[in-house]
């Protein structure tokens, strides 16, 4: 699951809604706790931190500093968590901050691919 917010609803935010973000947090926690597992999470930091990179035309390869495109929205963090369908996960994702779109993808293999 991948979370995109205005990172200056964040920065803007009182205390008291912050807190509230943290306890949609901790009760999309215990939803995925309740139904299976959460792997991994993380906040990511803005997209102005980020380094591109690129290969170009005849496999030059070029790294820039900041995000690969301007939005309003921007990946703010992520949740691996494995849970034993997509309704168990629209459900848990639901109880997030209602200002987040919330992406959900399945994890896949990868045909013939052996990591080394």
């Amino acid at each position: 699951m991948l979370t995109a917010s205005d990172p200056a609803a964040w920065e803007t935010a009182s205390a008291e809604v912050r807190e509230r973000y943290f306890e949609a947090h901790r009760a999309f926690e215990r939803a995925v706790a309740q139904r299976g597992a959460k792997v991994a999470g993380a906040a990511l930091a803005g997209a102005d931190t980020a380094t591109t990179l690129r290969h170009a035309g005849g496999g030059t390869l070029t790294v820039t500093d900041g995000p690969f495109a301007e939005l309003t929205e921007e990946i703010g963090g992520f949740y691996l968590v494995d849970l034993p369908d997509l309704d168990a996960a629209v459900a848990a994702a639901a109880l997030l901050p209602t200002s987040y779109a919330v992406e959900i993808r399945p994890v896949i293999e990868i045909e013939a691919y052996e990591p080394r």
